[in-house]
């Protein structure tokens, strides 16, 4: 089956070279180039790998991939001219899942898909329903349900569920949490960890009644039995 990459680039000729590259690879391509045009699309549209400028009219790059993150696990490639540490993990923290600096070897950006399209089908061939009492997490269209009603999560909130229901005996430091969701090294103590915690403890004992997370003191966190 055909795969299909969304470009979003405001540069056409950055967007021509991509598109006429990658369709003479075996892929369909769409181009989009400017931020508003790729928040549309991108809800849209069904794609299976994104490729995202960062300097873009209307909207940012960062703002795209943090909207995306609130509905879809797509795998999203950025390709900027900004080599700042501090932007590139700003960028992988908000969902990334590789940054190539510009300008760019095309080959290289071709190897750099194929790897990401390799680690997210293999994502997806394990996936599976996870459940713990009346809560469900189908990972095959990635929703969360209790007594089949959905319950609605952001992307983050769906990966810490996960993490959970795959191990549910394990206690997760903050660290655990954020290097395995955010996929980065956690160098501090910040909120982020205990917002997202908070939120979907909150979603989840509104639809069940039931407080799914428990906090270990002086420890982290553990999924909860709910007892019958």
């Amino acid at each position: 089956m055909e795969r299909h990459i969304l470009i979003v680039e405001d540069t056409k000729e950055i967007s021509d070279m991509l598109s006429s590259f990658l369709e003479q690879n075996g892929y369909k391509t769409t181009v989009a180039d400017n931020g508003s045009i790729a928040s549309s699309v991108m809800k849209n549209g069904s794609f299976d790998l994104i490729l995202m400028d960062l300097m873009l009219p209307y909207r940012s790059g960062s703002e795209l991939i943090n909207e995306l993150r609130t509905y879809s696990d797509t795998p999203v490639i950025v390709l900027s001219a900004k080599s700042m540490m501090e932007t590139r993990l700003e960028v992988l923290r908000l969902g990334a899942d590789d940054y190539i600096i510009k300008p760019f070897d095309l080959n290289e950006v071709l190897v750099r898909i194929e790897v990401v399209m390799r680690r997210s089908g293999t994502a997806r061939e394990e996936k599976k329903l996870l459940t713990s009492g009346r809560l469900s997490l189908d990972t095959d269209n990635n929703t969360a349900a209790v007594d089949g009603e959905p319950v609605t999560l952001t992307a983050k909130e769906l990966s810490l569920l996960r993490l959970f229901l795959e191990n549910p005996t394990k206690v997760f430091t903050k660290a655990n949490l954020y290097e395995s969701v955010w996929q980065d090294t956690y160098y501090y103590e910040d909120n982020t960890i205990n917002v997202h915690i908070s939120n979907l403890r909150s979603k989840l004992k509104k639809a069940s009644g039931h407080d799914y997370i428990e906090t270990v003191w002086g420890i982290g966190y553990r999924l909860r039995e709910e007892q019958a």
